[in-house]
C-alpha cells in the first residue's frame, strides 16, 4: 500500500476490498451518484468479503447531499416475536448462544437500507436499474473471485466453532477444508438470490416469494425469525447525531448504534487543547476520551424506543465542558468495564456533485451466526446474541427490540468546506480507531492515506479478541508505551498492521472539488477515483 492518498474531480470511493471499490468506481464513471455507487459496493462486498459482512445482516448509512444537511438511514433488524427469554431456558440457555440457530434471532435489516438508499437516489437525478447496480456482485458471486489471505485465516480460524452448522461447510469450505489465498471462491446460490432481487426489488427479500422462501430457510435452520417478522420490517430514515468542534461539525448514527462513542471521544478531545501528534498527549487524551465516551454508552445505549434520556445532550458543549474535567492529564483512570463486540465493513463514496456516503454493513462476529440459507445462499447475522437474558441488562431481549449495535459511519465538515466522509469496521475499536484518523487527518494535517496507515491503539476488546488492555502496535516508539505504561495504562504490543485495528477508510472533497480517498493496509482495498 503506498502512502500517498489518492486524488480525482469526477467522483471518489474506498472500500476493504478492491473489487468492491471497483463496483462502486465503475458506477460513477458511467454517470451514476455517490448513492448508487454505494449500493453497487454495498452489493459487491459481501461475495468478495463474505466474512466480514452478509445480505443477512443489518446495515446504517449517512447520505449528504451537496449543500445540504446528512440524513441517516437505520437498517437494523428487530429481535423475532419468538425471541423470547422462554426459547432460551427450554433450550437450556442463561445467556444467547453466539452461533447457530438461536444467534440468528434478528431480522437481517441491510436489504430494506439498500432500498431506502436506491429512493434517495432517484431524488438526486439517479437512473440506474436495480440490475446495473448489481451487474459487479451478480459476476463475481457466480464466476467467483480469488479468496484473500483474510478470508483463508479468519476461515481456519474460526473452523471448530462454525464446521457444521446448517448450511456453513456448502458455503464456506470448499472441498470440506478452508479455502487458501488465491484459491477461486463462488457463491452461486448468494449469486442466484442477488439475480431475484435485481428482479423483483429490494423490498422482496421481505415480502413475496423470496421472503418466503428466506423464511422457510430460517425454519428449517431453526432460527425464531419468521416471514411475519421480515414483513414487519421497516429502514428509518433519520436526523444523525452531531457534535460541533473547533474544526467543524461532525454527524453519527444515533442509537441504537455507538456512534454518540464516537462523537464524544472527538468533543473531549478538542476540549484538551492537544498540540502535538502522535506523543503521550495524543495517545493518552484519546484512551481517557474513549473511557469516558464508553462509559455513557455502556449506561445509556440500548433500543432507542427503551432509553430515557436524549442522547443529544451528552454532545452539547456545557456536557463535554464538564464531563472534559474527569480527564487526569498525566494518569490513566482505571480500567476495565464491560466491552462490546462487533465486526462490520465500511464503505465510502463522494461523487462529481458533491454528494458524499458513508456507509457500515455488518453480521456482528464473523460470519455472523453461521448459519447459511439452504435455497438463497444468504449467511444469517448473530447480531442478537448481543442481547441479555439478564433483567436490568440496558440490552435485554425482548421481541420486536432493536439490539445494541457497535456500527457507526462517520461525516463531517469542516470549518473550510471540506467534506469528509470516514468509517472502518471493529466493534470495541470503531469509535477510537475513528478519532485516531480524524485527529491525525483533520487537527494535525495528515494527509488521508498516511493517517490511515500510523500506528493504531485499541482500548478493550475487538473481533476475534478477549483481552480488555491497551493494545498498541508495534510500530509505536517504545519510550511512548513505556510511558504510558508509567501513567497506569494497561499497555501490550502487538504485531504492526494488525487486523484488530480494524480496517478504516475515508473519503473528501474540498471546496474547489479536489477529492481525496485512502484505504486501510490492514485489509484488502483501496481507493479509486474518476
Amino acid at each position: 500500500m503506498s502512502l500517498s492518498s489518492v486524488f480525482a474531480t469526477g467522483g471518489i470511493v474506498t472500500a476493504p476490498h478492491h473489487l468492491a471499490a471497483d463496483a462502486g468506481r465503475d458506477v460513477l464513471r458511467d454517470g451514476g451518484n455517490a448513492v448508487e455507487a454505494m449500493i453497487a459496493m454495498a452489493a459487491a462486498i459481501p461475495v468478495v468479503y463474505p466474512h466480514m459482512n452478509a445480505i443477512g445482516g443489518d446495515s446504517f448509512w449517512i447520505v449528504k447531499p451537496a449543500g445540504r444537511a446528512p440524513l441517516g438511514i437505520d437498517a437494523c433488524g428487530a429481535a423475532a416475536a419468538n425471541a423470547t427469554d422462554d426459547l432460551y431456558r427450554a433450550a437450556g440457555h442463561d445467556a444467547i448462544p453466539t452461533r447457530g440457530a438461536l444467534a440468528a434471532n434478528t431480522v437481517a435489516g441491510t436489504l430494506s437500507g439498500w432500498q431506502t438508499a436506491l429512493d434517495i437516489a432517484a431524488q438526486l437525478g439517479g437512473q440506474m436499474s436495480r440490475k446495473r447496480l448489481l451487474e459487479a456482485a451478480i459476476h463475481h458471486a457466480e464466476q467467483g473471485f480469488p479468496a484473500t489471505g483474510n478470508q483463508a485465516r479468519t476461515t481456519t480460524a474460526k473452523l471448530a466453532e462454525l464446521k457444521g452448522l446448517p448450511g456453513y461447510d456448502r458455503a464456506f469450505l470448499p472441498g470440506g477444508i478452508p479455502p487458501a489465498e488465491g484459491d477461486l471462491f463462488r457463491q452461486e446460490r448468494l449469486g442466484a438470490t442477488l439475480r431475484r432481487l435485481a428482479a423483483d426489488g429490494f423490498g422482496s427479500f421481505y415480502d413475496g416469494a423470496l421472503a418466503q422462501d428466506i423464511a422457510s430457510d430460517l425454519a428449517r435452520a431453526g432460527s425464531p425469525v419468521s416471514a411475519d417478522d421480515l414483513a414487519a420490517h421497516r429502514a428509518l430514515t433519520l436526523t444523525p447525531l452531531s457534535v460541533e468542534l473547533s474544526s467543524g461539525t461532525v454527524w453519527n448514527m444515533p442509537p441504537p448504534t455507538q456512534g454518540l462513542a464516537s462523537l464524544m471521544i472527538l468533543g473531549l478531545f478538542d476540549r484538551l487543547g492537544v498540540k502535538t501528534v502522535g506523543d503521550f498527549t495524543h495517545i493518552h487524551g484519546l484512551v481517557e476520551a474513549t473511557k469516558q465516551a464508553f462509559i455513557i454508552r455502556n449506561a445509556h445505549v440500548q433500543d432507542p424506543a427503551a432509553m430515557d434520556v436524549d442522547p443529544a445532550n451528552f454532545l452539547t458543549a456545557a456536557d463535554l465542558d464538564a464531563r472534559v474535567g474527569n480527564i487526569n492529564a498525566d494518569a490513566a483512570l482505571p480500567w476495565p468495564v464491560p466491552v462490546k463486540d462487533g465486526d462490520t465493513i465500511w464503505m465510502g463514496a463522494i461523487d462529481a456533485a458533491g454528494n458524499a456516503v458513508s456507509f457500515i454493513q455488518s453480521i456482528y462476529w464473523e460470519f455472523g451466526s453461521g448459519i447459511v440459507l439452504e435455497d438463497t445462499g444468504i449467511l444469517w447475522q448473530n447480531r442478537g446474541a448481543s442481547f441479555s437474558l439478564q433483567d436490568g441488562d440496558v440490552n435485554r431481549l425482548a421481541p420486536g427490540r432493536r439490539p445494541f449495535h457497535t456500527l457507526n459511519p462517520a461525516m463531517a465538515e469542516l470549518s473550510d468546506g471540506k467534506i469528509l466522509s470516514y468509517g472502518t469496521m471493529g466493534g470495541e475499536g470503531q469509535p477510537q480507531t475513528q478519532a485516531q484518523f480524524f485527529t491525525r487527518h483533520v487537527n494535525f494535517g495528515q494527509p488521508i492515506q498516511p493517517a490511515l496507515d500510523a500506528p493504531r491503539f485499541l482500548l478493550g476488546r475487538t473481533w476475534g479478541d478477549t483481552g480488555t488492555n491497551l493494545k498498541m502496535e508495534s510500530r509505536f516508539d517504545s519510550a511512548l508505551v513505556s510511558t504510558l505504561a508509567g501513567a497506569g495504562h494497561d499497555v501490550e504490543t502487538i504485531d504492526a498492521y494488525s487486523d484488530l485495528m480494524g480496517h478504516a477508510g475515508a473519503v473528501s472533497v474540498r471546496a474547489d472539488g479536489v477529492m481525496e480517498g485512502g484505504s486501510d493496509p490492514r485489509a484488502d482495498g483501496k481507493a479509486a477515483g474518476v
